[in-house]
């Protein structure tokens, strides 16, 4: 698959993914890559703006411009603080908690996809927030 930079004839700007060049021409001759924004069919390809790694870390943002390295880790420490590591019990706990066996509070912790199965088929609302693997410090 390859990703191509797409512009439409009203100047929007947006990303396709195609299997090849010649599969990205085909699609466009026949009318079938359009524009998310408007559905304009009048599309051309345009080069993808160039990323240059500064030394420095960029801090002049623009005003609302979101700092998503930080605010991912601002939601993984509010979830470290706020809820309760039950580690590999997730899918237990969160059970218990659902069926009123348990008290009601805020957990975290590890599933398999197949309890993730389980807690859906359940009824158990969960979301999933990724975490770095912790290092193990006694190895160095």
């Amino acid at each position: 698959m390859i990703a191509f930079d797409l512009q439409c004839s009203q100047g929007h700007i947006f990303e396709g993914w195609f299997a090849s060049n010649e599969s990205f021409e085909d699609q466009k001759l026949s009318g079938l890559v359009e524009c998310p924004y408007c559905s304009d069919t009048m599309v051309i390809r345009i080069m993808p703006a160039v990323s240059v790694k500064k030394s420095a870390q960029r801090t002049d943002r623009a005003p609302g411009e979101l700092d998503y390295g930080r605010l991912a880790l601002e939601v993984m420490e509010y979830i470290r603080t706020n809820f309760e590591d039950v580690g590999p019990r997730f899918t237990s706990e969160a059970l218990k908690i659902h069926y009123g066996v348990a008290e009601k509070r805020n957990i975290r912790g590890s599933a398999t996809s197949e309890e993730e199965k389980v807690l859906t088929q359940e009824g158990v609302e969960f979301f999933k927030v990724p975490f770095p693997k912790k290092e193990d410090k006694t190895s160095n």
